[in-house]
């Protein structure tokens, strides 16, 4: 039977007591992926193991390194990491567990994605302003700039989460992106950014609402892709309830008049349906 390795490649330990945990490291790399998905299911076993300091310097770069993975097992490590922040200090060393999860936000399969997401956004609060300027954001921007679409439609998620707690440049920064990541050539990308418009527009301070994110709506709104419209018709909702009666009257209803003769009926359906939301 080949020796038992720690992630730094050290053999495993003398002590008996440590020998399960030693197995669980080396399944991590095993050929069989019920044997990962099993050893990442115990990801806090073996980190409680480790101790603080070598499972932010070995066990978070080893899986850093190793994302490469069947689905299953990809999204029982995004699942895992959000949970992970006590495993690698606290919330001082919360940021050690982004470069992992920014590896997964970016792999083919929506449910990793999404997982990955999830998992930043909850970590995302326990950040401090400073490391959320110096590691979060860095992480948003990357992913908003990437080459492929699947890493621009993970961004759309995470802007709402580190807003509020960065200074007024980038704050500016952030909200160019957001721009950009709305008149992006992917539909898939226009329709996260749509997705995710309402929930931006909450924290955002009222000025940028009504200079910024008011005329992307408006962008979205007339969008080729019906299914983009769409969703920027539930924005509208969340951005109307921001505003006071005669700035909805003035900035958001010449857009959501042209909507009601929309040429497809979901939309249409959809501006029927959350009218009265809008004035209420």
């Amino acid at each position: 039977m080949a020796a038992t390795t720690l992630p730094s490649g050290e053999p495993a330990p003398e002590d008996t007591s440590l020998y399960p945990i030693a197995v669980l490291i080396d399944e991590l790399k095993n050929e069989d992926v019920q044997l990962r998905l099993n050893s990442i299911k115990k990801l806090s076993t073996i980190a409680l193991a480790l101790g603080v300091e070598r499972t932010r310097v070995e066990l978070i770069p080893f899986l850093t390194e190793t994302i490469y993975d069947e689905d299953e097992v990809l999204l029982a490590l995004a699942e895992q990491l959000g949970n992970f922040t006590n495993y690698v200090g606290g919330p001082d060393f919360a940021y050690t567990l982004l470069p992992p999860l920014e590896s997964l936000a970016t792999v083919e399969e929506t449910v990793v994605r999404d997982k990955a997401v999830e998992s930043l956004r909850q970590i995302a609060v326990l950040h401090s302003p400073t490391d959320l300027e110096n590691h979060f954001v860095s992480l948003v921007i990357r992913l908003a700039s990437g080459d492929w679409f699947t890493s621009r439609t993970s961004a759309c998620g995470l802007f709402s989460v580190c807003y509020s707690r960065v200074n007024p440049m980038i704050k500016s920064e952030l909200r160019n992106f957001f721009r950009n990541l709305c008149q992006d050539d992917t539909p898939m990308v226009r329709r996260a950014a749509a997705g995710k418009l309402g929930e931006f527009a909450k924290v955002v301070e009222l000025d940028s609402l009504k200079n910024d994110l008011i005329p992307m709506f408006s962008s979205l709104a007339q969008d080729e892709q019906d299914s983009v419209r769409l969703l920027a018709i539930e924005a509208c909702v969340s951005i109307a309830s921001l505003l006071t009666h005669e700035d909805v009257n003035d900035l958001v209803m010449p857009t959501l008049r042209l909507c009601t003769s929309d040429s497809s009926w979901r939309v249409r359906y959809m501006v029927a349906d959350k009218f009265t939301e809008v004035f209420i």
